[in-house]
């Protein structure tokens, strides 16, 4: 089974397969083992932070085409809803490449989790990620646990787990409600433990810096 310090080490020795297959291709990502799944990633934010993205250079159409009546995303994001936080982007990927759920704060809600299964069990991600972002809004609010119209304490339960251990720091606990959520993937969801157990899939808790466009993974 595939520890995280594990993939961290490799990720950060840019030494595993970055992709499969002809480039923009939609198909066999699913061959990716789940370090080379997040190392993918990785190098896409790379590719973004320097400002040379190939996704656009890609053939939409045919991958269009391709993913009509079937998708194969290599590796599932869960984002916050923030506008500030286009995963896709990010991570310089296109069409039929990576299964995203977004809520605000990234939070591993039921429906999420729910989501997150569909993509490992039905679509073979080797990956989810699990990524915060500075000056998350969501996060803040949580912090001030200040009465809000409608829903939105709603979010507060969740959230505040990673205030009582960081603090009032809102980076701090951006960072600490990324790696809790991760472990409520890997510990709440039955599809995801088993898949984590038999080294088939993979869960990592990253950081997204809005000024730097730098994905940062969390020990």
């Amino acid at each position: 089974m595939l520890g995280r310090r594990t993939v961290l080490r490799a990720v950060a020795a840019g030494g595993l397969l970055a992709g499969v297959g002809r480039v923009g291709t939609a198909w066999a990502q699913t061959a990716l083992d789940p370090a080379a799944a997040v190392t993918r990633l990785m190098d896409g934010n790379l590719r973004f932070v320097e400002g040379r993205g190939t996704s656009l250079q890609e053939d939409l159409k045919a991958l269009k085409a391709e993913t009509v009546e079937k998708q194969e995303p290599f590796a599932a994001v869960l984002a916050c809803a923030d506008s500030r936080v286009p995963v896709e982007v990010i991570f310089d990927q296109s069409i039929g490449h990576v299964f995203v759920a977004r809520v605000a704060g990234n939070v591993a809600s039921a429906e999420i989790i729910a989501s997150l299964e569909y993509g490992v069990a039905e679509l073979g991600t080797r990956a989810i990620m699990v990524m915060g972002h500075r000056a998350c809004g969501a996060v803040h609010a949580a912090i001030e646990a200040k009465a809000v119209p409608g829903q939105i304490s709603t979010l507060y339960r969740y959230i505040r787990p990673a205030v009582d251990r960081a603090g009032s720091d809102v980076n701090e606990v951006v960072k600490a409600n990324a790696r809790i959520q991760a472990a409520v993937l890997r510990d709440s969801s039955p599809v995801i433990a088993e898949m984590v157990k038999q080294g088939r899939l993979i869960v990592v808790a990253s950081y997204y810096d809005l000024a730097s466009g730098r994905v940062t993974l969390l020990e």
